[in-house]
């Protein structure tokens, strides 16, 4: 981004500095959020930009729907995104800088005085100070101002306001958030006027670009589902992965190492320090300041969520009932540590993204009651808070952690899974004597069923026993399986098992 930033198509204004009807402490903050108001140098940012800038950038010149969302747990780049999406309407679409109205609001303090509705009245606030025109006709004549607003599920009615707002001004709208309920229930009260785009950790594409490894193309990119049904399209996967194996290879131990936070890849930071910012900037972040900002009139015990989320990294993978992880809690927790609060700090762990929870296949749930699968969101938060480092990229000889990679590898699939918008991910219990089986995947009415074996070696007949006994329960709705492996190679008899080994599956989008 360069110093400073041309006002192009008039004059730069001198800006009202008055207070106007806001606070004098909201109007310099407001100011200084904004500083290509006044001709003044943004922060530097960083060169390298994640998968969904592309996809922004088109649909905030070319949009869908008058909002554009995008979703992804703390810290892996949503708000530099954004400043990488206002460097470019700058500098490369020639915006003035009066168009460019930018809100971060992670922390209220300064905010507390704006009454119950923030967003409106900082608006109405920037169409009179600073764009100092009509947002409907400025785009009516092609001109919109462009909204960008920060993390803002902080906000209690944050969607009422939004759809205030787009439902009588015209402009280009682009939210942030870090928690998947709150943004959830936007999406239901915006129906209609919302585009929402998921973005989790890096994965090793993407970290083969951060750290100048190499181009690592995807193989499916953003392309739906309706080719998963299709067991030649799994079999062009694994080629796809043998095609790069060398670069994909290297991705991939980078990060089996240091997961997909972008800030685990900065290069000579040992990973000591790596691990107390992420459970500084991530895991505390969520325990103090979200669960805080969680529902009113509740109490909430930081102490208890934190023994969970403990619990949620050792039991990645798997799939415990909350009345073992509860037994678990009581014992390092002498607080009010039941059932039903357990569950409720284990769905919010969820909600805030940290956590990916996997249902029973409903088909199950006829007859028994199952819990669901727990896999967390980036397995570097799990060596980070335990302190616990399990190698996932070289083999090892010692059995514990090698059932510890196979059950983080199993955490891998599952949270990879469950961040694709628009797919119905779920396991199936073991029942009446059939195998339990790690993931099912359903793409309209076919099912594909997912066995993770992350092994040195496959047996032929035992390792793939759930998936055939799935193929041939289901018949015409799971055509075939797919077995996710630790290596290229592995050969199975069975025609309608496809084998894919895990670096190569990272790389389907």
């Amino acid at each position: 981004m360069p110093d400073r930033f041309e006002i192009v198509g008039r004059s730069s204004p001198q800006l009202d500095l008055r207070v106007d009807d806001l606070p004098p402490p909201t109007v310099r903050e407001l100011h200084r959020q904004n500083p290509w108001w006044e001709g003044r140098s943004a922060r530097p940012i960083p060169a390298f930009r994640r998968w969904p800038f592309a996809k922004l950038r088109e649909r905030l010149l070319r949009p869908l729907a008058p909002v554009l969302v995008l979703r992804g747990p703390r810290q892996v780049g949503k708000t530099t995104l954004l400043e990488q999406l206002v460097g470019a309407l700058l500098r490369d679409e020639r915006i003035p800088p009066h168009r460019i109205f930018r809100v971060q609001f992670d922390e209220l303090a300064w905010l507390a005085k704006l009454g119950d509705d923030p967003i409106l009245r900082l608006v109405s606030w920037y169409e009179r100070v600073v764009f100092r025109g009509d947002l409907n006709e400025s785009a009516a004549r092609g001109e919109p101002a462009f909204v960008f607003l920060d993390e803002v599920q902080n906000l209690d009615n944050w969607h009422t306001q939004i759809k205030a707002l787009v439902d009588h001004t015209a402009g280009r709208v682009l939210v942030t958030g870090s928690s998947a309920l709150r943004i959830a229930r936007g999406r239901d009260s915006l129906a209609g006027r919302i585009q929402m785009i998921e973005m989790g950790p890096m994965r090793p594409a993407e970290i083969a670009a951060l750290r100048g490894l190499g181009d690592l193309p995807s193989y499916q990119g953003a392309n739906g589902y309706e080719a998963w049904r299709d067991e030649e399209f799994w079999r062009g996967l694994a080629a796809h992965g043998e095609r790069y194996r060398a670069l994909r290879d290297a991705a991939f131990a980078l990060f089996a190492e240091r997961g997909g936070y972008p800030l685990a890849h900065r290069e000579g930071v040992a990973w000591e320090e790596i691990a107390d910012q992420l459970v500084q900037t991530v895991v505390d972040r969520v325990i103090e300041h979200d669960l805080r900002l969680g529902e009113r009139g509740r109490r909430r015990d930081p102490v208890l969520l934190r023994e969970v989320f403990k619990l949620a990294c050792r039991y990645t993978g798997q799939a415990p009932s909350v009345r073992k992880l509860t037994e678990d809690v009581q014992l390092v927790h002498a607080g009010n540590a039941g059932p039903q609060r357990v569950a409720h700090y284990l769905d919010f762990l969820h909600q805030s993204l940290l956590v990916t929870l996997v249902d029973p296949l409903e088909i199950q749930l006829r007859r028994m009651r199952a819990p669901k699968k727990i896999c967390l969101t980036d397995h570097a938060l799990r060596a980070a808070i335990l302190r616990e480092e399990v190698p996932l990229a070289r083999p090892v000889e010692d059995p514990r952690l090698a059932e510890l990679a196979g059950r983080i590898a199993e955490g891998i699939v599952g949270a990879y899974l469950g961040s694709m918008p628009g797919l119905v991910l779920a396991w199936r219990p073991e029942r009446s004597g059939k195998p339990e089986l790690d993931y099912v995947a359903t793409v309209g009415d076919q099912r594909i069923p997912i066995e993770v074996k992350y092994q040195r070696r496959i047996d032929p007949v035992r390792d793939i026993a759930a998936l055939r006994s799935f193929v041939e329960e289901l018949g015409e709705r799971a055509l075939f399986g797919l077995l996710v492996t630790r290596s290229d190679g592995v050969i199975v008899d069975d025609p309608r098992i496809v084998a894919v080994p895990l670096p190569s599956f990272l790389l389907l989008s």
